[in-house]
């Protein structure tokens, strides 16, 4: 795994630079100084070692960009500091060859950073499956056909394989490129179910599918087993909530399959998750999770090109939280992988908007989908997928001119 993990910062407000400026410790001073700058690229690394820091900050100043640190870092009264790269991508670029040559591992952290700065402007073009290659030229549309009689939005709607099948026939007439079929709730609060019940609920919906429709199939899953029978049934991507994590056999069953995966950050099983929303920097929390279970994936041969990212909205997150990572989902663009995100009908659009029911949540929905596709969203995860197409290509041709 990377020892230093930089990671991309999107601060779309001077509030909010200066917010990520006070957690790290800079000095009022500091503060009042480098906000005006950080307009430019922005990239954090955290608890480096205060000569690593000192180096940093003087050769950013030397290439004409800044680098802030936490009040003592100069004095090596602390122990530790996260710091904020703030520069051009030509100046960031220029630190990397010059940190080539410096000691405290800051060569590691050149290649690093040169890494992460390849990745952040082209966008995948592709995403494949075991079954075809997905075009990212214009954002996917994944449709939600839950099979359970609990989920928060449509639980007891499809729990009869007729009505499922008809359901996943009407999503992909109406543009959805991918169906992903759950068969447990991963509602917060939902209970787990065994491998043969959720096999039992899904199996036959997508065997019937897989002979007839022409979008792809996902199964959302995090478990091992229930993937293999769906990808046997004809699934060829695996939607997992868990991100690797909740079943140790997942990583290696879904490199053997050749599907398509989408890791996902979340905190705690469904049950728990919402028991502790608070982060102390969430952002940095979602990449660290995600950086992890990339490392299961890689290890177990899962190809970059196979895999997508989902930051887990509504999975540990509190209202604030989730509206964060809307607003700051273009520094996921540094993992250079397709970002999925999942807003629909969620309860933190009822909290908003003062929505209760979840069908009344439509417009809600639309803005979060219209503002995830401005800020780099490929995939988006829904249950009205009508209007959500609509909604994702309007975005995405303003986005494009």
């Amino acid at each position: 795994m990377p020892r230093f993990l930089p990671r991309l910062l999107l601060l779309s407000t001077p509030e909010h630079a200066a917010h990520e400026l006070r957690r790290i410790g800079v000095d009022s001073y500091g503060i009042v100084e480098m906000v005006p700058k950080m307009r430019t690229l922005c990239i954090e690394l955290s608890q480096l070692e205060c000569r690593q820091a000192n180096i940093l900050k003087q050769e950013m100043l030397s290439v004409g960009g800044d680098a802030a640190v936490a009040r003592g870092t100069v004095s090596c009264s602390i122990g530790r500091t996260d710091c904020v790269l703030i520069g051009t991508a030509k100046q960031l670029s220029r630190l990397c060859r010059k940190l080539e040559a410096q000691p405290f591992a800051l060569a590691e952290l050149a290649g690093e950073l040169s890494r992460l700065l390849a990745r952040v402007v082209p966008a995948p073009a592709v995403w494949r499956t075991s079954r075809r290659s997905l075009s990212l030229q214009r954002p996917l549309i994944m449709g939600i056909l839950n099979l359970t009689p609990d989920s928060f939005s449509d639980g007891g709607l499809c729990v009869d394989p007729d009505r499922a099948f008809e359901k996943a026939l009407q999503m992909e007439a109406e543009g959805a490129d991918i169906i992903d079929i759950g068969g447990e709730s991963t509602r917060p609060g939902a209970a787990p179910v065994s491998s043969d019940e959720e096999l039992g609920r899904i199996l036959p919906v997508i065997e019937r599918l897989a002979a007839t429709l022409e979008c792809a199939i996902s199964v959302d899953t995090w478990k091992s087993a229930v993937a293999d029978g769906a990808v046997a049934a004809g699934a060829e991507i695996i939607n997992d909530i868990s991100g690797f994590k909740f079943d140790p056999q997942m990583s290696a069953m879904a490199a053997a399959s050749g599907a398509a995966v989408v890791l996902m950050h979340t905190r705690g099983t469904p049950d728990k998750m919402q028991q502790d929303t608070f982060y102390p920097d969430m952002m940095a929390e979602i990449s660290a999770g995600l950086h992890a279970s990339l490392v299961l994936a890689h290890e177990a041969g899962v190809s970059d090109d196979r895999i997508a990212i989902d930051p887990g909205i509504g999975f540990g997150k509190s209202v604030a939280g989730n509206l964060e990572i809307l607003r700051r989902l273009a520094e996921l663009s540094g993992f250079g992988l397709p970002v999925l995100i999942g807003p629909s009908r969620k309860s933190f659009i009822g909290k908003v908007l003062g929505r209760e029911q979840t069908g009344d949540r439509l417009f809600g929905t639309a803005a979060a989908v219209a503002l995830s596709v401005s800020h780099g969203a490929s995939i988006l995860r829904v249950h009205d997928v009508r209007v959500m197409r609509d909604v994702a290509d309007m975005a995405h041709a303003v986005m494009r001119g």
